[in-house]
């Protein structure tokens, strides 16, 4: 949304999403209750006395971070609320934990010496480049967490803001973040952070106009002053002018395609919605999804004491076919275990949960009950509406595993035909989340209709990467070679299966990304809802040639660096 020249200034950053606000200023500051002041003489200081302090806060902030993790899960998503099992690792962490016992033994207060402890580990992380220097804000988040339990100090309530405020900060941790209410707050805007931050990545998936990374000119916005939040041009301007208040409140510019979109040359590319409950249907009908690519559908078996059952399954099936009658509904099968606990299931603690019994490996196994029950409703679910039911299986890393799959579905399938249940087969696909299922991709292929990737897991695993270990974060970036060559391949095994290729994660929802992906051969996108019009406008500009020239440099590429250097010359032309 560009200003004209006796518009105010436009204080600039890093906008993350293509959405504006306009609403009242109201500054945070969540230190303003922590400041410590001198700690006492340190013969006044009981060593046992606050080390018994420092656990019992430690115990106390890892129930909070459960909480807030559940929370998140079902407001955001399971990939947003990871980053507070990166939390309690912090919480427990040697390092961290060591420094805190060490400064207590010297004498100090346990809350000044968490404050101590968490100096340098801070220092480290804002002295590196990209998506680690980002990571401190996590470790501040569990340092400032630990302070407000030992001090008792108030937590401001962000989810109680006023309606139409734009919230104000030099930055914002995923616990703010996750308190936000999209109803609420018109926007936000940070000193510090940029697009990959954990306050970005949430913003998009609650849909709030945000810009980041503004710099210290945010801070000559007074508290209550008229502000607009331009999420899509990065901009931040204090009291806007009414044409540029009608502008932000006529919406985006981008067009809402509530049909198909294709390439200039006329390629079609499915571009769908990643949603784990039902009342996220309406925001992707209405954002101009094409259909669901993704359906989480752990979300039906968190904050209950049972599994649901079958015919309550088969209603929210139905319905998210039902909204949309002439699209593709793309469910994956029960994925738990891992960073997915649910209570009333069995799932044994484990030194590196991400290696351990999770997704496919637990329906053919400790979940095979549920498994079915899931089956028997989405067949029923797929003889009801008229959509294309679509069912996938995550984790999937062997042909045995996928076959033991599909011989559970036909086994369903005879069970539904001996009952007199009207049913019917829906598309059957493999997820692609590791790298032995990139190799063997053709394998898979063969014996489905469709193949899905799945950026996050896949880039976690490619790279050794850990999604919940914060110091490994620069790392987890789907643009690297590695992971751009197995999707690379996966593209390919797809081809020649003759099966229909897709993709979920943060990865298909980059608009500047979309050049490379139909470059690729992807054939279908899917996204947080809130970027579907910017990814269906950066398809129908694109050339198929050109996109699978970019492609091809992309993948030859050796470093990540060179990839993104390919990617915005591309999308400067």
């Amino acid at each position: 949304m560009a200003a004209n020249e006796s518009a105010p200034r436009a204080h600039e950053g890093t906008g993350v999403t293509p959405l504006s606000g306009v609403g009242s200023a109201v500054w945070y500051d969540p230190n303003a209750d922590l400041e410590l002041g001198e700690p006492p003489a340190a013969e006044a200081v009981n060593p046992d006395a606050e080390r018994e302090r420092f656990e019992d806060a430690r115990d106390r902030a890892r129930a909070e971070l459960e909480r807030e993790r559940e929370r998140t899960a079902e407001r955001v998503g399971e990939d947003e609320a990871a980053v507070f099992d990166a939390h309690k690792q912090f919480v427990d962490d040697p390092q961290i934990v060591d420094g805190v016992e060490a400064a207590v033994d010297d004498g100090l207060p346990a809350e000044h010496a968490v404050e101590t402890a968490f100096e340098d580990p801070i220092a480290q992380f804002e002295g590196m480049d990209g998506r680690m220097a980002e990571r401190a804000d996590d470790l501040r988040d569990v340092r400032d967490r630990l302070l407000r339990l030992l001090t008792d100090a108030d937590r401001v309530d962000l989810a109680s803001l006023s309606t139409g405020s734009i919230l104000l900060a030099e930055r914002l941790t995923p616990s703010d973040t996750a308190q936000l209410d999209s109803e609420r707050v018109a926007g936000f805007a940070t000193i510090e952070g940029g697009r990959t931050s954990h306050a970005a990545i949430f913003a998009r998936s609650l849909g709030i106009p945000a810009v980041v990374g503004v710099g210290e000119d945010l801070e000559s916005i007074d508290d209550g002053a008229d502000v607009l939040v331009d999420g899509e041009d990065g901009a931040v301007i204090a009291d806007p002018t009414p044409d540029q208040r009608e502008r932000a409140a006529a919406g985006r510019d981008v067009e809402i395609r509530e049909e198909p979109v294709a390439t200039a040359d006329g390629r079609s590319v499915e571009v769908a919605a990643n949603v784990g409950t039902l009342a996220e249907l309406e925001g992707a009908v209405a954002q101009g999804a094409d259909g669901i690519g993704l359906f989480r559908t752990e979300f039906l078996f968190l904050d209950r004491e049972a599994p649901p059952d079958e015919n309550e399954q088969f209603e929210v099936y139905r319905e998210a076919l039902a909204a949309f009658p002439e699209g593709r509904v793309v469910v994956r099968t029960l994925d738990v275990g891992g960073d997915k606990p649910i209570p009333y299931l069995e799932t044994p603690d484990a030194d590196n949960p991400f290696l351990g019994q999770r997704g496919i490996r637990r329906s053919l196994g400790p979940d095979a009950d549920l498994f079915e029950t899931q089956l028997r409703a989405l067949l029923r679910a797929a003889a009801a509406e008229s959509g294309t039911l679509s069912v996938m299986f995550p984790m999937v890393a062997t042909v045995p595993e996928l076959e033991a799959a599909l011989e559970t579905v036909a086994d369903v399938a005879t069970d539904l035909e001996s009952e007199g249940i009207e049913h019917e087969l829906p598309e059957l696909g493999a997820m692609i989340e590791t790298p032995s299922a990139a190799f063997i991709a053709e394998e898979l292929a063969e014996r489905v209709d469709f193949l899905s990737i799945g950026t996050n897991d896949l880039t976690q695993y490619v790279m050794a990467a850990a999604r919940e270990n914060e110091r490994v974060a620069d790392l987890r970036d789907p643009c690297e070679p590695a992971v751009l060559r197995a999707i690379e391949r996966t593209v390919a095994a797809a081809d020649a299966g003759d099966a229909w290729i897709g993709m979920c994660g943060e990865m298909a929802g980059d608009p500047d990304l979309a050049s490379l992906l139909v470059g690729l051969g992807l054939d279908e996108l899917s996204m947080s809802a809130v970027t579907i019009p910017e990814v269906k406008a950066a398809i129908a500009d694109l050339e198929t040639d050109a996109a699978e020239a970019l492609a091809n440099r992309a993948t030859d590429a050796a470093t990540r660096t060179t990839v993104y250097e390919h990617v915005n010359t591309t999308t400067d032309q």
